[in-house]
């Protein structure tokens, strides 16, 4: 949906505001990688990862206390977003802040640390433009490859919900990433 989730200043002051209370941090893979681009999150549960594997835990792993409530109008947009994709039932309990400076990206990967798969993924852009990349249900071949302007937003389900999807680096500028999700 191409500008759906516009104005972005909205977006900025609410992303300045949980990231007071639960900073960016550089979280590391299971096998020890850094990865390049920075998370926080919000909602019931955060999504984490380190030495232990990837999880959502309920309690912010820096300070030991609950993530940030996520904004009624984020999730707001969350759920009108999977409504208009044909998902009239999502209520996400968690948001994934993503934080995407000069040379960071996201490796091929598909969501898989939640426990109902029959809940959409949705994904709302900010900031600086960047390239999607869809693979599908295998991590191998050519990509589709979807450019993303702020507010753009993508939800993808039912069959495609465990599709291997990566993203570029941004073109110029810092880009951040909401992505919301029903963990538990």
């Amino acid at each position: 949906m191409r500008g759906f989730g516009a104005p972005t200043e909205r977006y900025d002051a609410a992303i300045a505001a949980l990231t007071e209370v639960s900073p960016f941090r550089q979280l590391y893979t299971p096998g020890g990688r850094p990865m390049s681009a920075f998370q926080s999150s919000c909602g019931d549960c955060g999504w984490y990862s380190d030495a232990r594997g990837y999880r959502y835990e309920s309690l912010d792993p820096l300070s030991g206390a609950p993530w940030p409530p996520m904004p009624d109008f984020f999730v707001a947009l969350a759920r009108e977003a999977a409504a208009r994709a044909g998902y009239t039932d999502f209520e996400p309990d968690t948001c994934l802040l993503n934080r995407y400076v000069t040379g960071a990206r996201m490796g091929a990967h598909r969501d898989a640390d939640e426990r109902d798969f029959t809940q959409p993924i949705v994904s709302v852009s900010l900031g600086a433009p960047a390239t999607f990349l869809w693979y599908g249900a295998a991590r191998k071949g050519s990509p589709i490859r979807i450019r993303l302007e702020p507010g753009d937003v993508l939800v993808w389900g039912r069959s495609a919900r465990r599709g291997y999807h990566g993203v570029q680096p941004p073109e110029g500028g810092t880009r951040f990433n909401l992505t919301f999700r029903r963990a538990r």
